[in-house]
């Protein structure tokens, strides 16, 4: 259903991505009217799919999928969606204080002792997230220690080889787009806890990148709006939102909504710039303006073929010594031509974001080149998404939480303040981050909203 017939809806929703369109797929199918507003042209948000001068598409948001990420994989299922697998195949490089080694894992380039210290690091690491409670990571047993700690400290206590402290900063970078002084221990242990482990988040296959769907992940967004049909209004950018005990009043910029509840389905930091009347309670509000996204651009460049195969490397590089600081091999099993893709994170990504985007190209091809040739340099097409550059993003992949926020305003989060529910991956207390935690998280609003309802 799509709004009522005096133009109120059971339910406005805020964001068009996949937590807010997952929200409002769930609320029609118990026969309640939704209105969802977007403020970009385009459902999706933090996936975004391009097609190619080829036609052949690529995901330049999120794209993969794996085990145990059972809501997305049910959504692929329902629309009969294909995946392919990611390329994982040959040798993958590690370039760690300005020497590029070679290893079938990456992490066994490293020296020795760098690499066992590294795995009992691991090894600590996931004693400590099983002692979290993933609906309250607030009231674990050493919750205000661990969220008073930023992730650098922890590192530097237990990290003493300049290897190993390397590599754990690039794969932190890799999974949070963040710097590790920037968030707490006690959110990043969270995070991996909600994920399954070290293991699960960073491994291809039986991991977080095992697949891609065929055709792009914003497919996903596309085909749940297809559903909802004129109740998706586009570039409709939220302003306000006016609550009280009979219902909710959104003004838009392409008009003013009323409904029952409102879903504000978009990242904290972006939810925080929208004016409420009245004003969000002091610790929701002080939560908004603590969890900052992070910062990532993403490039692929295209080739005649996948070349670096038949020299025996699997595309995946793993360095911090570059402007680029992870590579993937981004080459579709049918496809004529090869792929590779490279992501920019961190504060190199915030410092990159402001410069030209042909300096950037320079710099990307010059980075993949060093990996795989002068023929990296010379590539068909290449194309970018400055994530920090986004408007009605911020960033990408998520909102993290610098220290002291999870203790402190943690329980904020989810918690619904007068008829406002909030949704989003950020708020998702499995998978978190990823696209199957949005979906997760449009679920978990739709049914708070649907039991007030009835």
């Amino acid at each position: 259903m799509t709004e009522g017939e005096d133009g109120r809806s059971d339910a406005v929703v805020v964001g068009a991505g996949l937590a807010g369109l997952t929200a409002a797929r769930e609320l029609v199918k118990d026969d309640y009217s939704v209105t969802v507003l977007e403020a970009r042209d385009r459902v999706g948000g933090r996936t975004l799919s391009h097609r190619l001068a080829d036609g052949e598409r690529v995901d330049l948001g999120g794209q993969w999928i794996g085990p145990t990420q059972d809501r997305v994989n049910e959504l692929v299922e329902t629309y009969d969606l294909d995946t392919i697998p990611q390329f994982d195949d040959g040798l993958d490089q590690i370039a760690i204080d300005g020497v590029v080694k070679e290893h079938e894992d990456a992490l066994r380039a490293l020296p020795s002792a760098a690499y066992s210290e590294l795995m009992d690091a691991f090894g600590r690491l996931e004693t400590l997230r099983t002692q979290i409670p993933l609906e309250e990571p607030y009231s674990a047993p050493n919750a205000e220690k661990w969220d008073g700690t930023t992730v650098e400290a922890w590192k530097r206590e237990t990290l003493e080889t300049t290897a190993a402290r390397g590599a754990f900063d690039s794969l932190l970078r890799a999974l949070f787009t963040t710097e590790p002084s920037e968030i707490s221990l006690l959110y990043f242990l969270t995070y991996l806890h909600a994920g399954g482990g070290i293991e699960r988040i960073t491994g291809v296959e039986g991991g977080a990148q095992e697949r891609r769907i065929e055709g792009g992940a914003q497919q996903l967004s596309q085909l749940l709006a297809n559903e909802l049909g004129d109740s998706v209004q586009l570039e409709s950018p939220v302003r306000a939102v006016t609550h009280d005990d009979s219902g909710v009043i959104v003004e838009s910029d392409t008009g003013t909504y009323t409904g029952s509840f409102a879903i504000v389905a978009i990242p904290p930091t972006l939810a925080g710039r929208i004016t409420y009347d009245p004003p969000l309670p002091a610790r929701r509000d002080a939560l908004t303006q603590r969890m900052p996204m992070g910062a990532t651009i993403k490039c692929i460049a295209t080739y005649e073929e996948p070349f670096w195969r038949r020299a025996g490397y699997s595309g995946f590089v793993l360095t911090d010594d570059d402007v680029v600081g992870f590579m993937f091999d981004d080459t579709a099993p049918e496809s004529t031509t090869g792929a590779l893709v490279g992501f920019i994170a961190g504060e190199t990504a915030r410092t990159w974001s402001e410069r030209e985007a042909s300096d950037r190209r320079d710099q990307v091809l010059a980075d993949f080149a060093r990996y795989f040739g002068e023929r990296a340099g010379d590539p068909l097409e290449y194309v970018e998404q400055s994530w920090s550059n986004e408007q009605w993003s911020a960033g990408c992949y998520a909102g993290n939480m610098t220290p002291g926020t999870m203790t402190g305003y943690g329980d904020a989060l989810r918690e619904p303040v007068g008829r406002i529910h909030w949704a989003g991956t950020e708020t998702a207390t499995q998978w978190c981050g990823y696209m199957d935690g949005a979906i997760r998280s449009g679920e978990r609003a739709a049914d708070e909203v649907s039991r007030r309802l009835a």
